[in-house]
């Protein structure tokens, strides 16, 4: 089980593990996070708020393969991000789930199966279905030579008609890790705008 959380409106940062949540969260807030070369590091949720505006980035431990980490462990991170965004999904602004776009595609191809729904493509619809407004953060954009292709067949893995441009307000490709994360702040900017949180404008 997840610790308490501050109790204010917030964007959470979800999925697989070492696709650079943590490194988000860190060109997001401006503060160091714990980011490590292993898989799994974030095992708890790190929260960075501001008090004064009732707002935090949550930023939720990563799910799928961890080095030294049992199955069962996995299952239930995996179970514990589900019932954190169930449980709080009135204050979520807005749900990020955060990809490594040179691999995504070909990890979602691996599990799909008749009885396999990849867990990006999991939780893209869970979000979706919980009616919490959601962006996929495409990351390490920089090692992608072939961008629009990849991110046409990553629409059309996750449902959405390519081409993928028609979906800014969804499709945000970024590299955190070079500090270019403007497509995902412009998109988070729109989405305050619509839920009348201009006063976090400030924080992108």
């Amino acid at each position: 089980m997840f610790e308490d959380r501050p109790d204010c409106d917030e964007v959470v940062l979800v999925g697989r593990s070492n696709v650079g949540k943590s490194t988000l969260m860190r060109e997001l807030t401006g503060h160091s996070v714990s980011t490590g070369r292993k898989p799994g590091v974030t095992r708890q949720p790190n929260h960075f708020d501001w008090t004064s505006e009732s707002f935090m980035f949550t930023d939720l431990p990563g799910f799928g393969f961890m080095s030294g980490v049992s199955e069962e462990q996995r299952e239930q991170i995996k179970t514990d991000v589900v019932r954190y965004v169930e449980d709080n999904a009135d204050d979520i602004l807005v749900g990020v789930l955060v990809v490594d776009g040179k691999s995504v595609v070909d990890i979602i191809d691996r599990h799909s199966g008749d009885d396999e729904i990849p867990h990006d493509v999991e939780l893209f619809h869970f979000l979706r279905d919980l009616e919490i407004p959601t962006v996929v953060a495409v990351n390490k954009m920089d090692k992608v030579d072939d961008r629009d292709d990849r991110l046409d067949d990553l629409c059309d893995r996750l449902g959405l008609y390519p081409p993928w441009k028609q979906w800014q307000d969804t499709i945000a490709p970024i590299s955190a890790k070079r500090g270019n994360i403007s497509a995902l702040t412009d998109t988070l900017g729109d989405h305050f705008h619509d839920q009348k949180r201009d006063d976090l404008l400030k924080f992108l």
